[in-house]
């Protein structure tokens, strides 16, 4: 056992513990057209970059967690070493799950970021099947030396510090983009970004890990101020191009320019991008390892910007339900990759272990439960089949201003996983 013990920690050494001789520290990455419709998808290959930061971690290369509907594995070709990977969503999966995509293909800008490699290495994307399997669905080789790629970004803009407290390879490195601020705002977005992370750092369990954080925001004024709004047939020139009414929900607000974000974000290193749309019309949205969105003027904005980077960061899902959903979100009989929601198919890898012996699963509405943890029916947009560990959360409502101590675990778990 002692032997075997040893040769275990030699094999994960590549993983874990020589970024060195595997990377330098910038990133490489790669854009691509990402299509379909409700039953397939396609990948189309865009091209190369090589950016001057890598915000991420120089100790945790490989994902634990195996959180996303997509992920990135990059080998190392000599010796066919996984080096790096990692889990993230898209919004081609949302549009995937809606009535619409029964009827036509659609295609999305998406991109991936791993390490520069200083070898030849082979990217591969994966895509989870209804088994919530990952299939592979890309692979691209990639030669340092022989391979195509570009330098110069043609979005560069100032960076101004929010909150920046170390190194970025042992921080959480948060981006702050700016949506519908115009050339003589650039006070007001600071002031906005100040005040959202402010309320960031006042909630449990950010609170505790202020440390653990960088904030940078990129300067990259808009032509004219807010964000479009079909609903009210407002269209305005902003340098993201997001939107009101995506995927046909009213509050739901995102852009489609995905390679324009990765441009402007390329300014300072990140884990995190975050735009914040300058507008008091109620709304956000956000993606794991994706991006998130909110709005600055609504009085609801602090705790949209706190819930939406719950999505984006620690792949929290939404805890409530409603009629009309979104059908193929969660597969019938299959355990959602989500930490903070179950369908008790495999309870015993959820949050099993933090309920009270005597607390029922499901567990009931009731006054009794009121504070306990347990599996509350209704979650992930379903009425049926789908629980939550508590009855109200910050991924739940705005009623209440907290999360329930799953959420805070998963939140707790990924700081760790990137500040190491």
């Amino acid at each position: 056992m002692k032997y075997l013990t040893i040769l275990l920690f030699f094999i994960a050494i590549p993983a874990f513990g020589q970024f060195d001789n595997y990377f330098e520290n910038h990133t490489l990455r790669m854009d691509y057209i990402h299509s379909g419709n409700s039953t397939q998808e396609f990948y189309a290959f865009k091209q190369f970059k090589k950016e001057k930061y890598w915000g991420g971690s120089h100790v945790n290369l490989l994902e634990t967690f195996e959180y996303g509907k997509y992920f990135v594995k990059v080998f190392d070709e000599k010796s066919d070493t996984l080096i790096y990977s990692r889990g993230y969503g898209s919004l081609f999966h949302e549009w995937s799950t809606t009535e619409e995509a029964k009827k036509f293909n659609k295609a999305f800008e998406e991109t991936v970021v791993v390490p520069f490699p200083k070898n030849k290495v082979i990217i591969k994307l994966y895509s989870r099947n209804k088994e919530m399997k990952f299939d592979e669905k890309f692979a691209i080789e990639f030669d340092p030396t022989k391979t195509a790629y570009y330098h110069k970004n043609d979005s560069e803009f100032p960076v101004v510090d929010i909150h920046v407290s170390g190194p970025s390879d042992k921080k959480v490195d948060m981006v702050i983009l700016p949506e519908g601020y115009i050339h003589d705002e650039l006070g007001k977005f600071i002031k906005d970004s100040h005040v959202l992370i402010d309320e960031l750092f006042a909630y449990s369990p950010y609170d505790k890990y202020k440390s653990e954080f960088n904030v940078r925001a990129v300067w990259a004024p808009s032509e004219e101020s807010g964000s479009d709004n079909p609903n009210k047939n407002i269209e305005v020139n902003t340098v993201l191009n997001t939107s009101f009414n995506t995927l046909y929900s009213d509050r739901y607000c995102m852009t489609l320019s995905y390679h324009k974000v990765r441009d402007i974000a390329a300014n300072a290193p990140y884990d995190q991008i975050y735009i914040l749309v300058n507008t008091d019309k109620y709304g956000g949205g956000a993606i794991y390892n994706y991006y998130s969105v909110s709005v600055s003027g609504n009085l609801k904005s602090p705790k949209v910007f706190i819930h939406e980077f719950g999505h984006a960061f620690a792949g929290l899902a939404d805890e409530y339900a409603y009629e009309d959903s979104f059908e193929n979100m969660y597969a019938k009989g299959i355990e959602p990759w989500e930490p903070n929601i179950t369908t008790l198919v495999d309870f015993d890898h959820k949050w099993k272990d933090m309920v009270n012996p005597n607390t029922p699963i499901p567990t009931p509405a009731t006054p009794e439960y009121k504070v306990a943890i347990g599996a509350f029916e209704g979650a992930g947009y379903q009425l049926k089949g789908v629980y939550r560990p508590k009855q109200d959360c910050l991924m739940r409502s705005f009623a209440g201003d907290e999360f329930c101590p799953v959420c805070k675990k998963a939140i707790k778990d990924m700081i760790k996983f990137y500040a190491e």
